[in-house]
């Protein structure tokens, strides 16, 4: 069962809704009220906020970046700087990568050589904190501030204040965005081996936010307290381009574990709607009060299966409950989502049922086929997931095989194993691909089991000694659990051998899920039975 769409081809989009026409537009109606603010103390009603982006616009393109570079990076959370930045970016016809500062120097740097990365726009107090050496120039945005002249500070406040939105859009040749042009390139997490560059473009997320717009009905009186950060894409989307392109207001917290002052932003900024993790908002029904969460009635969570004991957690302690969705980096990433009746503005692509990842957004087509046949499935039989619409990728970075090898007559394979009921609903029933949801974050199973086997492996050893697969886990959504023949180091050695090899802590297994085993299960081919592998990991986790 499938929704009707237009018939785009991956990376194009037929919307007619500009996010930059649109940023101005939105910045001129709320010229003197509230736009943006965050939790470092800045805030900037919409007249600011155009004000600085024009002269932060105007610095790029006549001060720091060079007329052939495409790619520019970014490293910072989601502050008013980092949605000013991003912005920018775009206005000088440039391309924004927001790096992953959770990942090891060494992936960052593999993603500026691959990007062909010249710049780096970041803050010197972030970087502080940070710690790390990158192989691209680093531009501070506090050492720009002696760079702004007379003359670009007039022209920007003249232009905010006195010229017309619809002037302003021709005047900067924006009336017209060539919605297949690349918006950002975000790095995935990589399943296997390094990250992969999606290629998303104005067409993608514009579509994308115009649906989910119109899904949840959003209105001016909305604020939106953002906590994902923007080098994820549902981050990117909707709380950066979604506060930047829509008559809404937007707050920002750099670190969503942080409850407390989570609590705090969005009792002070009025918030109507959140959208997080099952694993931070665990940490928000400890921690937050009912009264930081008074003026909440949509809260939207992805990347992890939402536990029903959360749902009705949440519901009791704060009177409604939270909602999940779907989404993927390569489809913008929102495919469906439930939407409860208060915000219900499409009864075609709205409601709830509960177990589901909701309807497709619309314009968005699912489908199930087999997964080796690739043969349309019936109605409720679980198979392969296949996205089509205006929201898929343009492609991977320089990577056409891998382009082709997901992306087929438009549709998208997504890796997930799913069904569709007959209102049309997604349910999600398993995961294809080797790797897991952990806290929200992709972990790669593959990558860890071939590092583990390097620390391992000595010259008298060739054979795969160790395996990686996953368990449930109620706080984290999944935990990784390693099989591995007798061993000659210490678990406590290995853990501290993957440190070194710069894995990130999320990729870390805990000690006590690594379990001795007599024999790995292999396939007649030499490969993993990863099925068995699964089945004896939950066996012996279950009795640990």
């Amino acid at each position: 069962m499938t929704q009707p769409i237009a018939d785009p081809l991956p990376g194009q989009s037929k919307t007619e809704f500009n996010i930059l026409a649109e940023f101005i537009r939105n910045c001129k109606k709320r010229k003197k009220t509230s736009k943006l603010a965050d939790s470092l103390g800045n805030e900037a009603t919409g007249g600011e906020l155009l004000t600085k982006t024009l002269v932060l616009k105007q610095l790029l393109e006549t001060k720091i970046l060079q007329a052939d570079e495409k790619y520019i990076g970014v490293l910072l959370p989601p502050s008013v700087a980092g949605c000013m930045v991003n912005v920018a970016i775009a206005m000088v016809g440039k391309v924004s990568v927001n790096l992953n500062y959770t990942s090891s120097e060494e992936i960052l740097n593999y993603c500026i050589k691959s990007g062909e990365i010249q710049h780096v726009l970041t803050s010197r107090k972030f970087m502080q904190k940070l710690d790390l050496s990158l192989n691209a120039e680093v531009i501070y945005l506090e050492d720009l501030k002696p760079l702004v002249t007379l003359g670009m500070k007039l022209s920007a406040y003249w232009n905010s204040t006195f010229v017309p939105a619809e002037r302003l859009i021709t005047k900067l040749g924006l009336e017209h965005q060539d919605n297949n042009e690349e918006l950002t390139l975000v790095f995935t997490s990589g399943s296997t081996g390094n990250p992969k560059g999606v290629l998303l473009t104005y067409g993608n997320i514009a579509s994308n936010i115009d649906a989910f717009a119109k899904a949840v009905l959003i209105q001016s009186t909305d604020s939106i307290t953002g906590v994902l950060p923007f080098f994820h894409s549902f981050g990117y989307t909707v709380t950066l381009w979604g506060v930047m392109s829509l008559d809404i207001r937007g707050a920002y917290h750099y670190n969503p574990l942080e409850a407390k002052q989570v609590g705090k932003l969005c009792q002070k900024h009025k918030t109507t709607i959140l959208l997080a993790t099952p694993t931070f908002l665990r940490s928000y029904i400890k921690r937050c009060n009912v009264e930081q969460f008074q003026n909440l009635n949509l809260v939207v969570v992805g990347a992890e299966k939402l536990p029903d004991d959360m749902t009705e957690k949440f519901k009791e302690k704060f009177g409604f409950a939270p909602v999940e969705g779907y989404g993927v980096t390569e489809l913008s990433p929102v495919v469906s989502v439930n939407v409860p009746t208060s915000r219900n503005a499409d009864p075609n692509v709205g409601g709830v049922k509960v177990g589901s990842v909701g309807r497709p957004l619309n314009g968005i087509a699912a489908k199930i086929v087999h997964p080796e046949t690739n043969e349309d499935l019936p109605q409720g039989e679980s198979g392969m997931l296949l996205i089509r619409g205006p929201n898929v990728m343009k492609g991977y970075l320089k990577q056409p095989e891998k382009t082709a090898e997901v992306l087929k007559q438009g549709w998208y394979t997504t890796g997930d194993i799913a069904y569709l009921d007959e209102d049309n609903f997604i349910f999600i029933t398993g995961r294809q691909s080797r790797f897991s949801k952990i806290s929200g974050e992709m972990v790669p199973h593959v990558k860890v089991e071939e590092a583990i086997n390097q620390i391992l492996h000595s010259d008298e050893h060739e054979m795969l000694l160790a395996a990686v697969t996953a368990v449930p886990d109620e706080k984290k959504g999944e935990q990784l659990v390693v099989l591995h023949l007798p061993l000659e180091k210490k678990i406590a050695d290995i853990l501290v051998s993957l440190k070194e090899k710069g894995m990130p802590n999320l990729f870390l297994p805990a000690e006590h899920y690594f379990f001795e085993v007599e024999d790995l299960p292999l396939l007649g081919s030499g490969k993993l039975d990863l099925k068995t592998v699964k089945k004896i990991a939950l066996e012996k986790a279950g009795k640990a």
